[in-house]
């Protein structure tokens, strides 16, 4: 007698929640800060990639305030909309304006647009300056659209596929899809995985219902935070408050 196939067991995470923005903020620097210090203390110099978009101003503000050397840590950014740093739009210039202040000045910091008038035609100059950075990463930060995209893999977008294809041989991938906005340019999800920590950052009842649906099996284009999900080397951490 046949039976039915066993529902498959979600894909694990590991959810740590706070009381507000200002306390997911501490303990999400304090999370970056000891990757940076471990790595710097170990080989002498660190990369961290960080995410853009609206969340993360707070924690980089934060994380700002550490006391890293920081001349010794490269900063960059997990993917980037294709603007000018004179755009409201533009990671690079958040990065500029709550991280890169104070002390945490002294960090080297490698912007992924080049002025190139697309991502593709820039990619060679920003895989260029990726091939340059410390890595595997010491901290790279992740956030997530109420879509199920983290980084710019966006369901739906034009070479998805190779961009969290986790054998994937680019660094870098210029994305295309109707709800970027903007085209993008991205680190694939290989340079991502292999970071020494590996950070979700999330806020509000929403997001967690879609990480939730997320861990549930189905394919990784649908919701692409399930290729990090599936691939990742241990269960991914994930810093939540409501």
């Amino acid at each position: 007698m046949d039976h039915p196939p066993l529902p498959l067991p979600p894909l694990p995470y590991a959810l740590a929640a706070y009381d507000d923005r200002a306390a997911l903020a501490r303990a999400l620097a304090a999370h970056v800060a000891q990757a940076l210090l471990s790595r710097t203390a170990r080989d002498g110099a660190a990369s961290l990639a960080v995410s853009g978009g609206r969340t993360p101003a707070l924690f980089l503000e934060t994380l700002s305030a550490a006391p890293l050397d920081w001349g010794r840590i490269t900063v960059t950014l997990v993917d980037e909309r294709w603007v000018p740093e004179t755009s409201v739009r533009s990671n690079a210039a958040l990065v500029r304006a709550h991280l890169l202040k104070g002390e945490a000045r002294r960090a080297r910091f490698v912007p992924l647009f080049t002025g190139a008038p697309t991502p593709e035609v820039g990619l060679d100059e920003a895989t260029a300056r990726a091939a340059g950075l410390p890595r595997p990463f010491a901290a790279v930060v992740l956030g997530m659209g109420d879509d199920g995209h983290t980084a710019s893999f966006f369901p739906g977008a034009a070479g998805l596929d190779a961009a969290i294809d986790p054998a994937a041989p680019a660094a870098l991938a210029a994305i295309r899809a109707a709800a970027a906005g903007e085209p993008r340019i991205t680190f694939t999800l290989p340079p991502l995985l292999a970071a020494d920590t590996l950070l979700l950052h999330i806020e509000g009842k929403v997001k967690r219902e879609v990480l939730g649906a997320a861990s549930r099996p189905g394919p990784d284009g649908e919701m692409p935070i399930r290729a990090v999900l599936r691939h990742a080397r241990r269960p991914l951490d994930v810093l939540w408050c409501p």
